[in-house]
């Protein structure tokens, strides 16, 4: 009976080619991978056509989705190929690491006394225990333990002793280097002991073990079996559920955060496929890159590269060139020292966007299966890089990719984001998509909303309908309901917002929400949905706020009455896109009152004067009085500021058009004393710089040129009737008790 240890690095094709060959030496009657062992019953499906790496073995909690962990397998992965073999082989092939099922709960407890077992010390600091070949690396004076480790094992092609090598390597680590106990790490070798046991209890004589290289030395050197059972009695143990899923590259890498990746898995690709490769057919793949992005690379070029890449490998005295000297050989000689192109390289070929396939029969939950249905039916695949839809909303498919995206966006599934598409009106949207392989989590977790994406959806979205306590959030539920199609949530929604907007006294909280229920009602032209359903709220809502608004425009310090102004402009845009006269005519009636209300505060009714206007409700002469008399010299100079910036808010075009009134606001100025001028000058520039550049120009030209805004106003022509003058002088002088 023989125990073969091979200690591995994860995703290493230098491994996973040792493996192999060591494998077909060894001809194993059973395989032991490190992995969990929830997930032996999914095994059989390494070999599937239709099961392509990069996959990962998704092991969560049913009762608690968010407890859930992935196992990557890339097809360089040494854990892959074993498994490969023995299905090949048809020999049996089981995980040994600690099951999930007791992982989960004892990653929430509290940790165990470092007394209680001291016979094997294992570290638990994350530069050794997750990283312990960076010490090896700098043993032998290497700066990057990376490249210590590819040159030493991954592009070596000498076959002997590399296991035991390795073996005895991290043997010394944890001999010489020891750390503080680590309970969750000790109990994880301890299993793998005890199922390295229970095969050989089984009779199996030629048992291959699979695991990571840090933990070679505990499976070769066991203690004794009732120092293992007792660590592992009494564990706590969780129900786990598992499932095969998609992965990508870029999430197998450290870039994208995946803490046990690597950093260049497409270069480790092509190492698996081409490991005697010199150089050549790499930078052939990069000037095939650099000609699609219409750069001039020639055959010279590449050869010259790769004779630096060479070059820079002797100096160094390394067996081979890396991907380190074939990256500055590139960025000397095809890329003239630009670092961008590098960034393309790195992006396309180093790190890579290839994503994984699962066959459709793989147990899953109910509501993937449906998505994946969806997906495929609607022509929206899962990728790994970004891919950009303009979806037309007048074409049937389109509608329906629209729909689903809406629905997966309201469940929280976080596949794409949402863009404006200007100039193109409302039946357009614009999505970018791009799949992460941890979508999966959140999928579980909103299956137990339904097993389908509109039953989900609705189920979901009527969860946080009833949880809603004020009527922004429902407003906001409703407008991202309506795109999504759910008849039976929006149903729920539109009685809620009734029942909030009839128990809220808060009209600024009416304004708030209008816009936006206005916008919803758009929706009918578009989607071909209702828009009566909210018709009759936006009415209700309209009249209350028309009944309320005077009283609340009164009192108010200088900061509500700007946030009430900003809430003025979006409710009547919001009464100029209904287009119906009923509601316009109550709206200008409340304007009316709110303008001549001596309480309201000026700003408001400044800018109620200037919507009125705006509907042509007041004009010409009727205009210019109300103007005048806002600005009067018996209001406090303040007061006439702030009536004057909610008038001309947003925009100065009327005094360019109306001299009557830039006359107004002229002589207003004009007689300001120097300290009141002072005062107010922070409130008048705040007035004018909500103008555009162009209408401040020409404000400043019309100041500069005279009243009327043409010639200077001491070249205007004047006709003054002198006899009639004369008529009045002794009137005056008798007024003044003047004697003539």
């Amino acid at each position: 009976m023989s125990i073969h240890i091979l200690g591995i690095r994860h995703h290493g094709p230098g491994s996973a080619r040792r493996v192999r060959a060591a494998l077909e030496k060894i001809k194993p009657d059973i395989v032991l991978v490190e992995g969990p062992p929830d997930a032996d019953v999914i095994l059989e499906w390494v070999g599937h056509d239709d099961l392509k790496p990069p996959v990962a073995i998704l092991v969560f909690q049913p009762d608690d989705p968010k407890k859930a962990v992935f196992y990557p397998f890339s097809e360089f992965s040494p854990e892959w190929q074993a498994i490969l073999y023995a299905r090949k082989h048809k020999i049996p092939v089981k995980f040994m690491d600690l099951p999930m099922a007791h992982q989960f709960e004892l990653r929430h407890q509290p940790a165990a006394d470092s007394s209680l077992n001291n016979s094997v010390v294992i570290p638990d600091a994350e530069t050794l225990r997750r990283n312990p070949i960076a010490w090896l690396a700098a043993a032998a004076g290497f700066e990057e333990e990376e490249t210590w480790w590819e040159h030493e094992f991954e592009y070596r092609q000498d076959e002997e002793q590399v296991f035991d090598a390795i073996t005895e390597g991290m043997h010394a680590l944890r001999t010489d280097l020891p750390l503080p106990y680590d309970r969750e790490e000790q109990l994880r070798e301890a299993w793998m002991r005890k199922t390295i046991r229970q095969a050989e209890k089984e009779m199996y004589t030629e048992i291959a073990v699979i695991c990571g290289a840090w933990h070679a030395p505990a499976l070769a050197h066991m203690p004794k079996a009732k120092d293992d059972n007792d660590l592992l009695k009494g564990l706590p143990k969780v129900k786990t559920a598992v499932s095969w899923v998609p992965w990508t590259y870029n999430r197998l890498s450290y870039t994208s955060g995946y803490g046990a990746g690597i950093n260049s898995p497409g270069w480790y690709e092509h190492l698996w496929h081409h490991p005697t490769d010199d150089g050549t057919r790499w930078m052939a793949r990069v000037a095939r890159l650099f000609r699609e992005q219409q750069k001039d690379i020639s055959v010279a070029h590449v050869m010259e590269a790769v004779r630096l890449a060479n070059a820079l490998a002797s100096l160094r005295r390394l067996p081979r060139a890396g991907l380190e000297e074939l990256n500055e050989a590139t960025l000397s000689v095809l890329c003239n020292g630009e670092d961008i192109l590098v960034k393309l390289i790195e992006k396309a070929l180093i790190v890579s966007d290839k994503i994984g396939e699962v066959p459709i029969d793989v147990p899953r939950p109910p509501l993937q299966t449906d998505i994946e249905k969806l997906q495929k039916k609607l022509r929206l695949p899962q990728t790994a890089d970004f891919k950009d839809y303009t979806l037309d909303l007048r074409k049937e498919n389109d509608l329906e990719r629209s729909i689903f995206l809406h629905r997966l966006e309201l469940l929280g599934i976080k596949w794409g984001d949402r863009y404006d598409v200007s100039g193109r009106g409302t039946f357009k949207e614009q999505w970018r998509l791009q799949w992460d392989p941890s979508l999966s989590i959140d999928i579980i977790e909103r299956g137990s909303w339904g097993n389908t994406v509109e039953e989900a959806t609705n189920s979901y979205v009527k969860y946080r309908a009833h949880a809603a306590d004020n009527l922004k959030e429902v407003c906001t539920l409703l407008e991202s309901a309506i795109p999504a199609e759910l008849d039976a949530a929006i149903d729920l929604l539109i009685q809620q917002i009734n029942n909030l907007a009839a128990a809220t006294g808060d009209v600024m909280q009416l304004m708030t929400v209008l816009p936006n229920l206005v916008q919803i009602s758009r929706y009918g032209n578009v989607r071909k949905t209702d828009a009566a359903l909210v018709e009759g709220i936006i009415n209700g809502m309209i009249t209350r706020i028309c009944i309320s608004l005077p009283a609340a425009c009164t009192s108010l310090a200088e900061d509500a009455a700007l946030q009430l102004l900003e809430l003025f402009y979006n409710m009547n845009d919001a009464i100029l896109l209904l287009q119906q006269d009923d509601l316009t005519a109550q709206w200008t009636q409340t304007l009316s009152y709110i303008a001549h209300n001596n309480n309201t505060a000026p700003v408001i009714a400044g800018y109620a004067t200037r919507l009125l206007s705006d509907h042509r409700q007041i004009t010409g002469a009727e205009l210019v009085k109300a103007f005048s008399y806002a600005m009067s010299t018996a209001n406090a100079p303040a007061v006439a500021a702030a009536w004057l910036e909610g008038f001309l808010k947003g925009s100065g075009t009327l005094l360019l058009v109306d001299n009557d009134l830039w006359t107004v606001v002229n002589n207003w100025m004009n007689q300001l004393e120097q300290d009141t001028f002072t005062q107010l000058l922070p409130l008048l520039r705040r007035t004018f710089s909500g103008f555009s550049k162009p209408e401040r120009r020409k404000l400043g030209e019309k100041a500069k040129s005279g009243i009327g805004g043409g010639p200077a106003a001491a070249s205007v022509e004047v006709h003054f009737d002198t006899e009639r003058a004369e008529k009045g002088i002794p009137i005056v002088m008798k007024m003044l008790g003047i004697k003539s």
